[in-house]
């Protein structure tokens, strides 16, 4: 198991909303990596795995889709 701190956080979705992920953890070959994530209107923290997490919309590199419902 190797554990990223990401300086600076990332801002990003998941299915409970928007956060900065502080964190990258990856439990090796047979698993997703996974994101540790503060929530911004909870303050929670959570565990996300990387399906589940999603970049927000960037214009300069045409990343135009960032939210979970846009997948579905």
């Amino acid at each position: 198991m190797q554990i990223l701190q990401l300086n600076p956080s990332i801002p990003v979705y998941t299915e409970k909303g928007a956060g900065e992920a502080w964190f990258l953890i990856d439990y090796g070959k047979e698993d997703h990596l996974h994101w540790v994530v503060a929530l911004d209107e909870t303050c929670e923290i959570w565990v996300v795995p990387n399906p589940k997490v999603r970049a927000y919309k960037n214009w300069t590199l045409e990343r135009l889709k960032s939210t979970m419902d846009e997948k579905k």
